[in-house]
């Protein structure tokens, strides 16, 4: 069984930062995509960002393009998503998750087999 534990969240002012950590456990595959998903109250989950197995690609949500970035460090098997510029309408509940491994990242949320319980993120103005 494989665990996922997210750390990271917290209160931020509008343009401040953030780093999300995930950490895998237990019979995790030698090698699996990540990624990297939100939802607010009452809204569907949405893609933020991906990464391969080996780190070697990384997939964005447009609304995030060039302020988020997403990296892995598979020595420690922990997957980070860094947020810089954080707007109001960052607020949610992310989490993360892993899928089988492949050449390019994996944005379809319905692909990934282990999930995180997720932390909250809450940006005011």
């Amino acid at each position: 069984q494989v665990q996922l534990a997210v750390s990271g969240g917290g209160p931020v002012q509008t343009g401040g930062s953030l780093r999300l950590s995930c950490k895998v456990s237990g019979r995790t595959p030698s090698r699996n995509n990540a990624g990297w998903f939100r939802q607010g109250p009452g809204e569907e989950k949405l893609f933020v960002a991906a990464i391969t197995w080996d780190g070697g690609a990384a997939s964005y949500a447009d609304s995030v393009q060039g302020r988020h970035s997403i990296s892995r460090d598979n020595t420690e098997n922990t997957i980070y998503l860094q947020m810089n510029n954080l707007q109001p309408q960052d607020t949610a509940t992310y989490n993360c998750a892993t899928a089988p491994a492949a050449s390019v990242p994996t944005t379809n949320p319905g692909r990934y087999d282990n999930w995180g319980h997720g932390a909250q993120v809450t940006v005011s103005s």
